[in-house]
């Protein structure tokens, strides 16, 4: 449970600096560079959980005794 929510607090924290990344680059009037960090946050968001997701599925195999 503890891994769980560690993992929603790194991921909204994630999202939190990307997005006022964001605002400053906009308002500096570099708008491309600040699409660039929301594509990069994203990606680094979705391999977080795609390595959640790996985890939850061996947790699946191992309790069904999948091989």
């Amino acid at each position: 449970m503890n891994l769980e929510v560690n993992a929603i607090f790194q991921i909204a924290g994630i999202g939190i600096i990307i997005a006022m990344i964001h605002t400053v680059l906009k308002q500096m009037g570099k708008e491309d560079m600040a699409h660039w960090v929301t594509v990069i946050g994203f990606v680094v968001v979705l391999f977080m959980v795609v390595r959640m997701l790996d985890n939850l599925l061996q947790e699946i195999k191992s309790i069904f005794l999948f091989y």
